[in-house]
């Protein structure tokens, strides 16, 4: 058995270093799959929900958020219940995001399994990464940029695909 404390000031995630962004994507999937224990609180003085004096947190904690719905067969997107425009290339984006949630894709393997061809700039999945962000607005943790590498699906993401009839 290991045991390891960490303290990460979590009152701004996009301030990290990219290595402190790595440890603590490393220990939140230990986490998830069962291989890692929380033991004891955070101290009142460092608990997330807390912003440092003169400092407004990152993003405000909303008890609901709101939740997406991909439905498969007809190639929509609900938001909470109200249909969410998107195109082709914005709809199977996401969809390949959804159906591998913890994995992180370059660019590269982007444009090959959604754009199927590499001819087009890598440029080209930032973009429809940024549209399809803000289609589904900033109140939604949809795609998470993971630095240097490439994008994936936010942890925090409700996002349920419907791929029956």
């Amino acid at each position: 058995m290991l045991t390891v404390t960490l303290s990460i000031p979590l009152a701004c995630e996009e301030s990290l270093t990219p290595a402190a962004r790595r440890l603590l994507e490393a220990a939140r999937e230990m986490l998830e799959r069962g291989e890692g224990v929380i033991i004891g609180s955070v101290p009142a003085e460092r608990r997330p929900d807390q912003a440092p004096a003169g400092r407004s947190p990152a993003r405000p904690i909303s008890p609901t958020i709101p939740a997406l719905h991909i439905l498969a067969s007809s190639r929509s997107v609900l938001r909470d219940e109200e249909p969410l425009p998107l195109t082709r290339l914005e709809f199977d984006l996401l969809l390949h995001l959804v159906a591998h949630p913890r994995r992180v894709f370059t660019r590269l393997q982007l444009l090959n399994a959604v754009w199927g061809y590499e001819h087009a700039g890598v440029r080209t999945v930032d973009v429809h990464v940024r549209r399809l962000r803000g289609k589904v607005g900033v109140d939604v943790p949809l795609v998470t940029t993971v630095y240097g590498v490439g994008y994936r699906l936010a942890d925090d993401a409700r996002v349920t695909i419907d791929r029956t009839g």
